[in-house]
């Protein structure tokens, strides 16, 4: 599979290489690109395509590929007729609530039967606007609610603000698996965070993770993150969620989604836990992201956050150069 046909959901779809053993993932992309897959750890979250009509209105084209449109993932509230059906719109900012939400099928029902991505049937990503406050949360599915179908989760937003929900999910019966986000509103006086510049160090309760490498939008782009705790590299991180990482990444502006996970996993005689992570990322477009590297150690989970460009589009490589478009992995 080329680097064309390649995408992925900051589901970035990515791979992961702890101590050197080498894994290759992937996070979305380029512009144009088609996609018959996306979902939580493979393509998830990618662009989605829709196909424009075109040819001589014959229904028949004349040879002419079609064209298509690409919708990164979390940018819609519904897709292949499954919607995400908040049950309010609107939390206190600063209180707990008993956050509740469905995703209703084709039929206009509550889904019931998940199949589970990564250890869990559904995954939660909140952020706001502003791309501050994210958090990666795993909501209970009720049981005996009239109808079924309800998620539950304790929530806390905690400033005024427009927030965005996304949730990675796939139905059974699904196509493939789903990324579907809608904003929730803090209401109060919303004073906006400045997106802090593009470092290579984030600091998180005593870790320092240092990243390197850069995005390049149109071809993977080697990043590679390092963990470190008083100084010393740590080289026992604990699984979470099947894997020693997880990155999500939000596209500043409309805050277009990724998540990817490891390809790596804990116990594959490969995989040592840290203290490098290796990822291989294709993102979209050029622009700011923010990107946001959950990593559990100690028997807490952490969270090292980093604001990185992508610079300007590059020319992807030739099939069977031997470079990550033909490896034929889809994390």
């Amino acid at each position: 599979m080329n680097v064309a046909t390649k995408l992925g959901a900051f589901a970035l779809g990515l791979a992961a290489v702890f101590g050197g053993a080498v894994g290759v993932g992937q996070i979305t992309g380029p512009v144009g690109a088609t996609a018959e897959t996306g979902g939580h750890g493979h393509q998830a979250g990618g662009a989605r395509n829709a196909t424009q009509s075109g040819g001589h209105g014959d229904g028949h084209g004349g040879g002419d590929a079609p064209a298509t449109s690409p919708v990164p993932g979390g940018l819609q509230v519904s897709e292949d007729g499954y919607t995400l059906v908040p049950a309010t719109t609107t939390v206190e900012p600063g209180e707990r609530t008993d956050f509740r939400f469905t995703v209703n099928g084709p039929d206009g029902k509550p889904v019931t039967a998940y199949e589970a991505l990564h250890g869990k049937k559904l995954h939660l990503i909140v952020a706001r606007r502003d791309l501050s406050g994210f958090q990666h949360l795993h909501p209970t599915l009720l049981e005996g609610q009239a109808g079924g179908g309800v998620w539950s989760i304790p929530l806390t937003l905690p400033d005024a603000g427009t927030y965005r929900f996304f949730t990675d999910v796939k139905p059974q019966g699904a196509k493939r698996q789903l990324t579907l986000g809608t904003d929730v509103v803090a209401p109060g006086e919303q004073k906006p965070k400045p997106l802090p510049e593009p470092g290579r160090t984030a600091r998180v309760d005593g870790y320092e993770v240092t990243l390197n490498g850069d995005l390049v939008p149109g071809r993977s782009s080697k990043l590679t993150l390092s963990v470190r705790k008083d100084g010393r590299p740590v080289t026992d991180l604990e699984p979470y969620l099947e894997a020693y990482g997880h990155l999500v990444a939000l596209r500043g502006g409309d805050l277009a989604y990724l998540h990817v996970h490891p390809d790596g996993e804990p116990g594959d005689g490969r995989t040592r836990p840290g203290p490098d992570i290796t990822f291989h990322a294709e993102v979209p477009s050029t622009g700011t992201y923010r990107l946001y590297l959950d990593f559990q150690h100690e028997g807490k989970v952490r969270t090292a956050e980093f604001t990185a460009r992508a610079g300007t589009a590059a020319t992807p490589p030739p099939a069977g150069d031997g470079g990550h478009g033909d490896d034929g992995h889809t994390h």
